[in-house]
């Protein structure tokens, strides 16, 4: 099994410095959040800095997938937005078909995106369009540069499980590109059936995986431990998949090379169970 690290763990180190922490304690690859400090996709002198993050790849044996989660780098006043949901709506799409493009570059594993929270005057009907519509320009930008979706359902937006997944894909005619990103946390939170039986479930179209600890009805990332999962039976579950299974703890900054360490000894540990 592959492990990897979100960046979004790391959001006090330089993200080269970050990669080289999560190289030398053993990790396989990197979930990389563009966002203002680590690979910021609207700054300046954006193909240099991509190039020289797929350089920092290459010579330390990371693979990567990109995350586009990052909380406020469209809006400075609003977390998240704007959404596929939201008026300017256009600007999610042009950051999402940059994230296309730079995992292109880096030879990205997938890129990572969800359908954000309908707003309270959107009728659903409209939602769906504008999920729908924006989706399926995302789809020709990753048609265009051969890279593979990752859509994540995320609890209280408008695609929060996996049957919203399944009906997404279905309005989008199915294609093949147009993966599943799984939460792990999130199966414990959000879906009826076993953590076990959820994976089982997402198995067919997974192409992404964030792995924490979580509890029940609520929706905070924990360290491995304090929640409610038993991980040995959740990585057996997932021994047929072959990507990366990324530690996503967006919250631990400040102690993240400790964090990170005792999340792959607490990891490998429940694999050897």
């Amino acid at each position: 099994m592959r492990f990897g690290y979100g960046t979004n763990g790391f959001a006090n180190h330089r993200l080269g410095d970050a990669l080289r922490v999560l190289a030398d304690l053993g990790y396989d690859g990197v979930a990389l959040t563009l966002d203002h400090q680590h690979l910021d996709p609207f700054g300046p002198d954006l193909a240099r800095r991509v190039s020289g993050v797929a350089a920092d790849l290459d010579r330390l044996g990371l693979a990567v997938v990109i995350e586009t989660g990052a909380r406020f780098l469209l809006d400075p006043w609003r977390k998240h937005s704007p959404t596929f949901l939201d008026p300017g709506r256009a600007r999610r799409v042009e950051f999402l078909t940059r994230a296309v493009e730079i995992a292109a570059d880096l030879d990205a594993e997938a890129v990572s995106f969800w359908s954000g929270n309908k707003p309270a005057e959107l009728s659903t009907e409209d939602a769906w369009t504008y999920l729908v519509d924006g989706c399926a320009d995302v789809l020709k930008a990753a048609e265009e540069h051969d890279v593979r979706l990752g859509f994540e359902p995320e609890p209280g937006m408008l695609v929060e499980d996996l049957d919203g997944y399944f009906e997404l894909a279905r309005r989008l005619g199915d294609p093949e590109r147009f993966g599943l990103t799984l939460d792990i946390g999130h199966c414990r939170c959000n879906e009826s059936a076993s953590v076990p039986d959820c994976v089982r479930r997402a198995l067919p179209r997974l192409v992404n995986v964030q792995i924490d600890d979580m509890r029940r009805g609520t929706h905070e990332h924990l360290e491995f431990g304090r929640g409610e999962i038993e991980f040995p039976p959740v990585l057996a579950a997932l021994a047929p998949y072959g990507g990366l299974v990324a530690v996503e703890l967006p919250r631990d900054s400040h102690a993240a090379p400790r964090i990170a360490r005792e999340s792959l000894d607490f990891l490998r540990q429940a694999v050897a169970a």
